[in-house]
This record gives C-alpha cells, structure tokens and sequence, in this order.
C-alpha cells in the first residue's frame, strides 16, 4: 500500500473538493483547466488523498466521503446505507480487506484486447499520471482495490477518432481463480472522439475492479460492461464516468453471471452541455444477489442524465437490487434528469428491492423525476397474445424478451446485441416458463 506525502495530502484535498464541485478554489469550471494539470489528468491525478467528507454521513450524497485511502473509511457493518442490502459474507472478504490480516493478492484477470487500428491498448503501473483522473473511491471496497492493485490497463480513443458498430475496442477480462484480487482500467476518449468500447467479464474470481470513463469536451463514446462469469464468482465494480463539455456518454451494464454482482456505477460532469445516459439490464436467477448501486451528481449546468435500468427474476432467493441517486447541485442550473427501475419476477421466491433517490438544491432546473416498478407479468399482455393462438408458455416468453429488449437494443452494436439476447434465452430456457 503506498503512503502519501504531505503535499500529495494538501494538493489531493484541494482537488477532491473541487472536483465534487465542479468547480476550482478560483471558481473555473474543470473543463476550462489544463487537462494535463487539473482533475483531468496530469499531476493532480497523482495526489491520492481525500475530500468533500463534509457533512452528516449517510444524510446526503452531498457529504459522502470519497478518498483513496482505505484506512479513512470505517470498517463495514451492514448497517450502513451503502451495505445494508449486501450479504457480507458473500463477498468472500472483498470488504475485510485490511483487517486481521485479509488481503487483496490474487492475480488480476487476464486482458485480452481487441481494438481497431488508432486506439491504443496499454498495461502501465500504478504510478501513471492519467490514473484517478475521473473518479475517487466511494466505499471501502473501492479503496481496497486502489490500494492494492498492481497494474492498470489503458485505453485510449485518440482526438476526433470516428467509431462504429464495426470497429468495437473489446476487453476480455479472464479470471484467474478465487483468491481476492483488484484491478484497475481507465478508458479515455480525446476531444471529439467517437466509438465503442466493452468490458468483457468472465471466468472465475473473487474481484475488487475501479473502472475509469474520462470523456473529453465533444467526445461521444459507449462503454458496455458485461459480467457474464462463472457461477462461483464474486464481483465489485465501482465505475467512475467524467463527462466533458458537451459530450455524449452511454454507460452499459450487464449482469448475467456470478454468484454476487455489485456495481456502482457514478457519473460526474466537468463542463456544460454534456449529456449522460446510464442503463442496465440484469437476471437473477435462484440463489444470486445481483446489486447496482447509481449516483448521477449534477454539479454543472446544463447537463442532462437519463438512467434506465431493467431486470428480471427467477427461482428461489434471486435477488436483485438497485438504488438510484441523483443530486442536483445549488450550481446545477439547467439540469433535465430522469432515472427509471423496472424488475419483472417471474417465480415465486424472488426479491427486488428498487430505491430511487433524488435530492435537488435548486428550483432553476429543465426537469427531474423518476419511477420505480417491481411486479409480475401483466395478465392483459398475456391475454392479447393467447387471443391470437400464441401458447401461454411461449406468450410468457415473448413479455420477457420485450420487456428486456429496451435496454439491450440501445447498445447498437448488433453482434453484441445478438448475444445479450442469446443470454436472455438460455436464462429463460432454464426457467419454469
């Protein structure tokens, strides 16, 4: 675990709180700051301290603390808001790290890269400049994986990169067994840069991961993260997005496979005009527990944030859970936000627990709301489709496929899309339907 330097301490905090801010000590927006010098990158990103603690905890998102440090967060109990859904001992000591003795020293899961000619592919140390330059740890688990890991890999989209559907930058993340192990990725689109980039999860492992979304001023990339593991498999992953001035993120998460799933997906927003779209799409069958956790922070103006999250349940202690937090900052003017849960159950003994948050500091904003909707098939739908000689078992079929659809058609990529649904088969195949 590395120690940090009284300068690293002061210059780290100054940076945090600024960054949580959307704005610096001098008041300029972090989109109008030298990306190799501020909260974008460069030396600033090196300080690995921590910030914007302030405030009653667990009373607003507003006064979280967020550090690099895991000794600054108190060890988890499960009564905590963050952990109170988590089965604890599930996660295989992902959240004992540092106490008697536990440690995250299992090897990281293998990477193999896929990437069209242009975008670059790296394994670097810890020591990288550009790493920590879109997100801070939220919880324990977080910092754990930051203190600990080794190397980091890095993609990068160069400025104005133009991609599509059928030049995907793929990682293949294989596990290597189940020993507590962390990584870390950053991805990184330039200015003006267009493409798509997915993260690929499988095998088995018992895994602490930060993943890192830095999008610069114009840029307009997808990032699509599948956990499609091993039955056995243990998975948290926070992922930090940073939005540029006027860019476009689309944030994918899949969750299919493994024995617990926890994603903590956060975006943030460091110039105006910049647009984020968050989805999900999820099936838990009997005995998972699989957990998104959301935190979209509006602290710049005239941002917009769109989440969609959707799943579906099966067998007996399936269990899903999503929590949606959105804040909009005193500064947020002009804001337009929406976030939307909906969970299907499709036998009895599944659970979902769907808690949709919004906190809002200012009246001067475009929109905000949200929905929340767990529930069983809809008997009118069903009756619609036997009406026209469709089989009930087939007619359950196609609700589900529909339902689930939404999400996976936002993707446009069609090979992977091809896939998902695929997946949606197997797990429907497998069901009492």
């Amino acid at each position: 675990m590395t120690e940090l330097t009284q300068e690293q301490e002061t210059e780290s905090k100054i940076w945090s709180q600024g960054f949580i801010k959307g704005m610096t000590e001098e008041g300029e927006s972090l989109s109008e700051i030298n990306p190799e010098s501020g909260p974008l990158g460069g030396n600033a990103a090196k300080a690995h301290s921590h910030g914007a603690g302030a405030g009653v905890p667990d009373s607003s998102r507003a006064g979280r603390l967020t550090s690099y440090k895991l000794a600054d967060f108190p060890a988890i109990t499960g009564r905590e808001e963050d952990w109170r859904f988590t089965p604890l001992k599930r996660l295989r000591g992902l959240d004992r790290v540092g106490i008697k003795g536990m440690e995250l020293n299992g090897a990281a899961p293998l990477v193999e890269a896929s990437a069209p000619e242009g975008v670059t592919v790296e394994t670097v140390g810890r020591d990288d400049a550009r790493i920590g330059s879109a997100g801070i740890p939220e919880d324990r688990v977080a910092a754990a994986a930051w203190e600990n890991f080794s190397e980091a890999t890095i993609v990068t989209l160069p400025a104005e990169f133009v991609g599509n559907a059928d030049n995907v930058t793929t990682l293949t993340l294989t596990g290597q067994g189940d020993t507590p192990a962390a990584s870390h990725i950053l991805v990184h689109a330039k200015k003006f840069a267009t493409g798509v980039v997915v993260l690929d999860h499988r095998g088995t492992a018992v895994l602490s991961e930060n993943v890192e979304v830095l999008v610069e001023d114009g840029a307009d990339l997808t990032v699509v993260s599948i956990q499609d593991w091993n039955d056995d498999a243990v998975h948290a992953s926070a992922q930090h997005v940073m939005a540029g001035r006027d860019s476009k993120v689309k944030h994918v998460v899949v969750n299919l496979g493994g024995d617990l799933l926890r994603t903590t997906p956060t975006a943030r927003y460091s110039g105006t005009g910049a647009e984020v779209e968050m989805y999900g799409l999820y099936f838990a069958d009997a005995g998972q527990h699989l957990e998104q956790r959301l935190f979209v922070d509006h602290s710049t103006k005239n941002c917009k944030s769109r989440v969609t999250y959707k799943g579906a349940l099966q067998g007996d202690n399936a269990h899903a859970v999503w929590i949606g937090d959105v804040l909009i900052r005193k500064q947020a003017e002009g804001t337009d936000s929406y976030e939307m849960n909906r969970n299907l159950i499709l036998t009895q003994g599944a659970r979902a627990d769907s808690v949709p948050n919004l906190e809002i500091e200012t009246g001067m904003i475009e929109g905000a709301g949200h929905a929340s909707a767990t529930g069983r098939f809809d008997d009118e739908q069903l009756f619609y489709l036997q009406t026209r000689g469709i089989a009930e078992d087939v007619a359950r079929r196609l609700v589900v496929r529909g339902f689930l659809n939404e999400v996976i058609q936002q993707i446009k990529v069609p090979a992977l899309e091809e896939r998902l649904r695929d997946s949606v088969e197997r797990e429907l195949e497998s069901s009492a339907l």
